[in-house]
């Protein structure tokens, strides 16, 4: 038998093993979900059946004129009462041509995703008009100064996969000076690949414009698209709504990936049982689906079904609970089911404060998120108070989570090397422990997740260290990423010529 190694300390042996080269994350964004099943294949099929069934007789109303005819030529029946009926000969057309994997482009090619199959990406949404404000910790109006702080925030955040702005600048005098400079805000601050919405369709030509100067020139963007829009044609129940179909017309004319969101809310646009809520919101989101291949068969659209639910004593919107997790796992499931990708939301806690409430409704809705297998899952990071809240610290909290989330997806690896059989025996009849084995030294970075905000000291070190809460680490950590990483992803030149073209506030 060979000589036990040396006994080290696990301080130190951790140190050893990060100076032999840059650590490697042990479980980077992208890891497989699809473990969490909460529906049956018979209850799967029940449900798409109901939905087909609720396209095929009952069918969408309030269908714009424009809309209307592209559907017409695609194969859809005129109901008596003005509604469409959408046959089921033609979803599944729908489902079959619409690619089930496409990669979101980042600026920076090195941070593209590739989404769909099994993998799993946090990333971010929502449209705060409140931020939780760093000094006094109460909430006040959200203005473009947080959302390019926000952006920047989050670009040296590795566990947020892509980035849509996640707060509403109400400093903002218009919707064109609101559309623009969210626009500018996400190309200076990052170059993840990045989401937006237009406020109105003729907003899209003139950012792609913008787009275009940042890309290199005419048609850049189009050929290599680093923005997806977020819009939502479809109003629950079962309907569409003019204005947002107008700017999916625009923005498959531009080639801009889109995100169509339908965001029914359970007992209020949408039944308040849970496979009923099911059925409708799968329709109503294949009803998009629909839409998107009738104009432009094989565009990239992230099929993004949110569940909502609202507390039915009050009416008002719960984001954190047992409900919204179970109905956004099983959307991700039926939508991977379909073979599409998978757009739910998670995350979204009714906590005004980072509390203890804050981190148990975002740990169990992400996780139960992710364990289903959610291609995108939005609104994960940073967002509080059911969506009207942002916050900086939230952000750096949250994608200490994300981290734990993509370990917790990663498994376990069984193998005969795992397994160890051999160090075991080195450690029973050695030092009798595994401090600074060879097999311990090469889990320590391969294996492991280390939080950079948990706190993980005795007692009587964290009363030493001030007593500090999540809340505090966070705080200090938004402090450092804020002073020491500002970025300008636009060049001098191009900037200096979309400030003299657009109405740029840069604050």
């Amino acid at each position: 038998m060979s000589d036990p190694a040396p006994r080290r300390s696990g301080r130190s042996a951790r140190k050893a093993a990060r100076a032999a080269g840059p650590p490697m994350n042990p479980a980077p964004p992208g890891q497989s979900g699809g473990q969490y099943t909460p529906l049956s294949e018979a209850e799967m099929g029940s449900i798409y059946q109901t939905a087909l069934r609720l396209l095929a007789e009952l069918g969408m109303g309030e269908v714009p004129d424009r809309l209307r005819k592209t559907l017409e030529g695609a194969g859809v029946q005129n109901l008596e009462n003005g509604r469409i009926a959408l046959p089921r000969s033609l979803v599944e057309d729908a489902i079959a041509s619409t690619p089930k994997t496409f990669p979101l482009h980042g600026r920076d090619p090195n941070r593209t995703i590739e989404v769909g199959g099994d993998s799993v990406h946090f990333g971010t949404g929502g449209a705060a008009v409140q931020t939780l404000d760093r000094e006094s910790r109460l909430y006040r109006p959200s203005t473009l100064a947080d959302l390019h702080d926000f952006t920047r925030l989050q670009d040296a955040l590795v566990n947020v996969s892509w980035f849509t702005r996640c707060c509403i600048a109400t400093d903002l005098p218009d919707e064109w000076t609101l559309d623009i400079n969210t626009a500018y805000a996400l190309m200076r601050g990052t170059t993840k690949p990045v989401a937006t919405a237009f406020t109105l369709a003729e907003h899209v030509a003139p950012i792609v414009g913008m787009f275009d100067m940042i890309a290199g020139g005419e048609g850049a963007f189009a050929k290599r698209p680093f923005v997806k829009a977020h819009i939502s044609p479809v109003i629950s129940p079962m309907r569409f709504g003019a204005d947002a179909v107008d700017t999916v017309y625009e923005c498959l004319a531009h080639n801009i990936p889109v995100s169509c969101i339908t965001a029914a809310q359970a007992g209020a646009t949408a039944p308040a049982t849970l496979a009923g809520f099911l059925a409708q919101s799968l329709a109503e989101t294949l009803a998009s689906l629909v839409m998107v291949h009738a104009i432009k068969p094989g565009h990239p659209m992230v099929f993004s079904n949110w569940p909502l639910v609202i507390d039915l004593r009050t009416g008002a919107f719960a984001g954190g609970g047992g409900e919204i997790a179970v109905l956004n796992a099983a959307s991700a499931q039926l939508i991977n089911w379909l073979g599409l990708v998978s757009g739910v939301a998670a995350s979204m806690t009714d906590a005004k404060a980072l509390d203890a409430q804050y981190g148990m409704e975002k740990g169990l809705t992400s996780l139960a998120a992710a364990l289903a297998g959610g291609n995108l899952i939005y609104e994960s990071s940073g967002m509080t108070s059911a969506l009207l809240g942002a916050s900086f610290e939230a952000f750096v909290l949250d994608n200490d989570m994300h981290a734990a989330t993509y370990r917790i997806l990663r498994g376990v690896e069984v193998s005969d090397e795992m397994l160890g059989f051999d160090a075991i025996r080195e450690a029973v009849l050695g030092e009798g422990h595994f401090l600074g084995g060879a097999q311990t030294i090469a889990a320590m970075e391969r294996d492991y997740v280390y939080p950079d905000l948990a706190d993980r000291d005795t007692p009587r070190a964290w009363a030493e260290g001030g007593a500090l809460s999540a809340w505090d680490r966070a705080s200090v950590r938004v402090d450092e990423i804020l002073a020491t990483h500002q970025p300008t992803y636009i060049d001098d030149k191009t900037d200096a010529k979309l400030r003299d073209m657009f109405d740029i506030q840069y604050p």
